[in-house]
C-alpha cells in the first residue's frame, strides 16, 4: 500500500499547508472567524458542502445503506433538505446581520439577555460534535495504518488543530475546498461506479438482497420523522452551520451557494445508499453495518484509487470537525467568556488582539476535544446528545425569534431552559437513543416560549426596529483587512 500511504501523507501535509496560507490571511477578527464575510459562491457552495457531509455521512451513510438498502440514504437526505430550507427561506436574512454566533443574533432579537445561557447550550453542542468527529479518525487510521485508537485520535486531532489555529475560518475555507474537490472525486467518481459494477450492475444486486432493500421508505416512517426533527431542523440553527452563512459575500452567494450545497446533499446520500446496497452483496455477513465503507474500498479498489477514497473519507472527517471545532471555539470565547469579563474590559479599557484571543480558544478547544474523544467510544451516543440538546433548547426560540415578533426575551429564556433540561432528563428515564427525549423536550420548549412569551411585556420597540434594521442590511457594515473580491 506505498502508493496509497503516498496520496494520504501528501494530502495530509498539503492541509497544513493550507492552514499556513490561510494565516497570512487572518488579518482582523472577521478574517479569523468568517474568512472576511466575502466569500464568492464556488467556495462558499463547496465549503458548506464539505462542513455538513462528514464522517457520519460518509461512513454512516454507507453503514445504513447496507443495513437498509436504498432508504439509508434517509438520514444524509434529510440534512441535504435542511441545508435547502436554510438556504432559500433564511440564508440571506441570516448572512444581513452581520453577527458572528447564533446568540448575538438572540441577543439582538430579543435585547441582550439571552445570549449566555443560549451560548452554553450552543457550546455543548458543537462541542460533541467536534468529538464525534474527532473520533472517526480511529476507524480511518485503522484501515490505514493498523494504528491504535487513541494515536489515531492524536494525530487526526493534531493536524485538523494545527491548520485551524493558524488561519481560521481562511484555513478551513481553503481545507474544506480541497476536501469537497477529493470527496467528489473519491465516493462519486470513483467508488460509487466501481462498488456497483463489482456487484454485477443493479439487476444482479436486486436479484440477490430481499425486495425491502429497494423501498425508498423501507427505514420506517418514525425513523424518518425523527431524522427530520433532528437533523433537518439541526441545520436550520447550529452555530457550526450559521458561521458558514456568514462568510457569504452577499445574499445571492448565501442563498443560491447554499441552495447548490443541498442539492449536492442529495445526490451525496443516494450514493452513499448505493455503495452501502452495493457492500451488502459482496460482503452479505460484516459484523457490523459501519464496517462496510472500509471493507470495500480496502478488497475492491485498486492501488492509488483506494489511496484517494480513503483521503476522501479523511477530508469528511476533517471538514467537519474542522468546522465544529472553529464553531465551539467562537461560542466559547465570544458568547462565554467575552460575556463574563465584558464588564472589566470596558471599565479598564483593556487593547486586546481579538485575532490572538479566538486562536488561544481554537487551541484550547481543540486539546479539549481530543481529549474527550480518547475517553469517550460511542460516536452515534455521543452525536445523539449533541442534537438532542440542540434542538430540545435552541430550534424555538430561534426560530421563533425569526418568523415571531411577539417572542419576548424572558421566553426564550424559559424555553432553551425547559427545553434543555427536559432534553437531558428525558435522556437519562428513556435512554439516549430514544425518540421520546426530542419529541417531549421540543413540545415543552414550545410550551414554554408561547406562555412566557404572552404573559410577558412585548419586546421593547426600539429593539425591534434595531433588529428589522439588521435584518434589512441597515446595520453598521464591517470593516475587513483588505479588499478581496467576492467572487474568487
Amino acid at each position: 500500500m506505498a502508493v496509497d500511504y503516498t496520496v494520504i501523507v501528501v494530502y495530509l501535509a498539503g492541509m497544513l499547508a493550507m492552514g499556513w496560507w490561510g494565516m497570512r490571511r487572518a488579518k482582523s477578527k472577521s478574517d479569523f472567524l468568517v474568512a472576511g464575510r466575502r466569500l464568492g459562491p464556488v467556495m462558499y457552495s463547496g465549503t458548506m458542502a464539505a462542513i455538513v457531509l462528514g464522517g457520519a455521512s460518509t461512513i454512516g451513510g454507507v453503514g445504513l445503506g447496507y443495513r437498509y438498502g436504498l432508504s439509508g440514504a434517509w438520514m444524509v437526505f434529510t440534512i441535504g433538505l435542511g441545508l435547502l430550507a436554510l438556504s432559500v427561506f433564511f440564508s440571506a436574512r441570516i448572512a444581513r446581520l452581520k453577527v458572528y454566533t447564533v446568540s448575538e443574533m438572540l441577543d439582538l432579537r430579543y435585547g441582550g439577555r439571552a445570549g449566555v445561557i443560549s451560548g452554553i447550550v450552543m457550546w455543548a453542542y458543537t462541542l460533541m460534535l467536534a468529538v464525534t468527529s474527532t473520533i472517526a479518525y480511529a476507524t480511518i487510521f485503522d484501515v490505514l495504518f493498523d494504528m491504535n485508537r487513541t494515536l489515531a485520535i492524536v494525530l487526526g486531532g493534531s493536524i485538523v488543530v494545527a491548520y485551524s489555529t493558524l488561519g481560521g475560518m481562511w484555513s478551513i475555507t481553503l481545507t474544506d475546498m480541497v476536501q469537497f474537490v477529493v470527496k467528489t472525486i473519491g465516493v462519486l467518481l470513483l467508488l460509487l461506479p466501481i462498488a456497483v459494477v463489482k456487484a454485477g450492475g443493479f439487476s444482479e444486486m436486486k436479484a440477490k438482497l430481499p425486495t425491502e432493500y429497494f423501498d425508498p421508505l423501507g427505514i420506517g416512517g418514525e425513523t424518518i420523522f425523527t431524522y427530520v426533527l433532528i437533523y433537518t431542523f439541526g441545520m436550520l440553527i447550529g452555530q457550526d452551520i450559521w458561521q458558514r452563512v456568514f462568510t457569504a459575500g452577499s445574499d445571492r452567494t448565501a442563498k443560491w451557494g447554499g441552495t447548490v450545497a443541498g442539492t449536492y446533499c442529495l445526490v451525496y446520500a443516494v450514493a452513499g445508499a448505493v455503495i452501502g446496497t452495493a457492500a451488502k452483496v459482496l460482503y452479505p455477513n460484516l459484523g457490523s453495518p459501519d464496517d462496510a465503507f472500509a471493507t470495500i474500498v480496502k478488497d475492491e479498489l485498486p492501488v492509488g484509487v483506494r489511496g484517494l477514497v480513503l483521503a476522501a473519507a479523511l477530508a469528511a472527517v476533517m471538514s467537519t470537525s474542522s468546522g465544529a471545532l472553529i464553531a465551539c471555539a467562537t461560542v466559547a470565547n465570544n458568547d462565554i467568556w467575552s460575556r463574563l469579563r465584558g464588564a472589566v474590559r470596558r471599565e479598564e479599557g483593556e487593547e486586546h488582539d481579538e485575532v490572538r484571543g479566538n486562536r488561544v480558544f481554537i487551541l484550547v478547544m481543540g486539546v479539549a476535544v481530543i481529549v474527550t474523544a480518547i475517553a469517550l467510544n460511542n460516536v452515534v451516543e455521543a452525536l445523539t446528545v449533541a442534537y438532542n440538546l440542540l434542538v430540545g433548547g435552541l430550534l424555538v426560540p430561534i426560530l421563533g425569534g425569526l418568523l415571531w415578533k411577539r417572542g419576548t426575551a424572558q421566553g426564550a429564556l424559559a424555553s432553551v431552559i425547559v427545553g434543555g433540561l427536559a432534553v437531558v432528563g428525558l435522556m437519562a428515564a428513556y435512554g439516549i437513543l430514544a425518540n421520546e427525549p426530542v419529541y417531549y423536550g421540543l413540545l415543552l420548549s414550545l410550551a414554554a416560549y408561547v406562555t412566557v412569551s404572552l404573559a410577558t411585556p412585548a419586546t421593547d420597540a426600539a429593539v425591534l426596529v434595531a433588529w428589522r434594521d439588521r435584518l434589512a442590511g441597515r446595520g453598521a457594515p464591517e470593516r475587513t483587512s483588505e479588499p478581496v473580491a467576492a467572487h474568487q
